[in-house]
């Protein structure tokens, strides 16, 4: 690992140990996925996936104990977009949806991402909040190329989420992830073209767009953690750890549910052609 100011680059035997951490998460939101239903406990999944992360050797939740953070992962119920604590006296309901947020460290090396989760028959706005989301994090994730700038990731989901009525939740960003779950630079969901850090192969980055089907004001509630949004409206977040690449972006949180397709025609047609012409390349995920 290499270090340009306060930048860490990894060589690519350390991206690889990344990906191992990183295909953990996506095994646990495979296996969450059908227990996200009315009736569960956000307590249940926290449980869940912490004896799911440590039943593989060498790895142990990242969230937890995490500036004294009480939960293995970040479990936030519609107006809530991040950090909420899991409880087994909050449970899903149809309708909801549900933010989960999943650190893993194995062997000293960490991945960090979200999937926003529908619980049951979700309204036609929350589905398209969900959607909208997705979408921004793929074309960010596409953005995300050596020889750019950091700037270009957050201008990519700004021309994404451009007339569609919701909201980027500007004081909420992303960071670089490595051997520690947060490191610099920070990654906007907002910014311009050619500003910002350069990107570099050897970065690692979580990217990690948070809209709202409202207002992009947040509150933070009594108990110092959650995060929500100040009108109470609906909020969705996804997240990838992505690695700088000669070739283009590596996606090391990838497969299994992001691999199912973007629902509603509008969004794709406008993603697919939008993305290309932004960005003109797509990610890659490592085998």
């Amino acid at each position: 690992m290499k270090r340009k100011g306060s930048i860490f680059l990894k060589s690519p035997r350390e991206i690889r140990a990344m990906a191992r951490s990183g295909a953990i998460i996506a095994d646990l939101f495979r296996e969450l996925k059908p227990m996200v239903r009315p009736g569960v406990s956000t307590g249940e999944l926290d449980r869940f996936a912490e004896d799911f992360i440590r039943s593989h050797s060498g790895a142990v939740p990242a969230f937890k104990g995490l500036y004294g953070f009480p939960g293995s992962v970040c479990a936030s119920v519609n107006a809530q977009v991040v950090h909420g604590i899991p409880s087994r006296g909050t449970r899903l309901r149809d309708g909801d949806i549900v933010s989960i947020d999943v650190g893993v460290r194995r062997r000293g090396w960490c991945a960090d991402s979200a999937f926003t989760f529908p619980v049951g028959e979700i309204s036609a706005t929350a589905a398209r909040l969900l959607e909208v989301t997705r979408m921004a994090l793929d074309m960010a994730v596409s953005a995300a190329r050596a020889g750019g700038h950091v700037g270009d990731i957050g201008a990519v989901v700004e021309r994404c989420v451009r007339d569609t009525r919701l909201s980027i939740v500007r004081d909420l960003v992303g960071h670089g992830v490595g051997r520690s779950i947060h490191e610099d630079p920070q990654v906007a969901n907002v910014g311009r073209r050619g500003s910002g850090e350069p990107l570099r192969a050897g970065m690692a980055l979580a990217i990690e767009p948070m809209l709202s089907a409202g207002t992009d004001a947040i509150v933070t509630l009594p108990d110092r953690w959650t995060v929500v949004t100040a009108d109470g409206s609906l909020s969705a977040h996804f997240e990838h750890t992505v690695a700088i690449a000669a070739a283009g972006p590596e996606i090391l949180t990838g497969g299994g549910i992001w691999d199912e397709p973007v629902a509603v025609e509008g969004v794709a047609r406008r993603g697919a052609a939008e993305l290309a012409e932004a960005v003109g390349t797509t990610a890659t995920v490592p085998q």
